[in-house]
């Protein structure tokens, strides 16, 4: 699984993160270059291997398993401020996930974790928007969105 540690007030739970390493899932986390380019990844094995990474967020120290890691992946959790009925992400605009979604495999379910009030009729998409497949939310649970 491809997941994410939240950051700040952002959705998304550590404890959700330790749940899947308890029931014996590989969780990986990004590690994210300066420049605006496709992730990398690293293994998430507990809060205690993490350590802030160049833009301040929180990453694993362990090896970096590289950009293709995510193809791998049986599902990816993303980080989103909103997303619309049709799958469209809004992010906070550094481009790393417009570069690194379209590296996981076809078919891979592709989950954006937001509030409620964060799933919207409509936002604006750019050609390069990979689409999530779904969204979860606190209340109304999993999303399927349709694109």
């Amino acid at each position: 699984v491809c997941a994410y540690w939240p950051v700040g007030n952002e959705p998304g739970s550590p404890a959700l993160l330790d749940g899947l390493v308890r029931r014996g899932c590989r969780v990986l986390l990004p590690v994210v270059g300066a420049a605006a380019v496709a992730l990398d990844w690293a293994e998430y094995t507990g809060a205690g291997s993490l350590r802030a990474g160049p833009l301040g967020l929180l990453e694993p120290t362990g090896p970096r398993l590289g950009r293709a890691a995510i193809a791998a992946a049986v599902l990816v959790l993303v980080p989103a401020l909103a997303v619309d009925r049709r799958g469209t992400r809004l992010g906070r605009g550094g481009g790393h996930y417009d570069r690194t979604l379209p590296l996981a495999s076809p078919g891979t379910p592709l989950v954006a974790i937001v509030r409620d009030d964060e799933v919207l009729a409509s936002l604006p998409a750019q050609p390069h928007d990979v689409p999530v497949t779904a969204a979860l939310t606190p209340r109304r649970g999993l999303l399927p969105l349709h694109y």
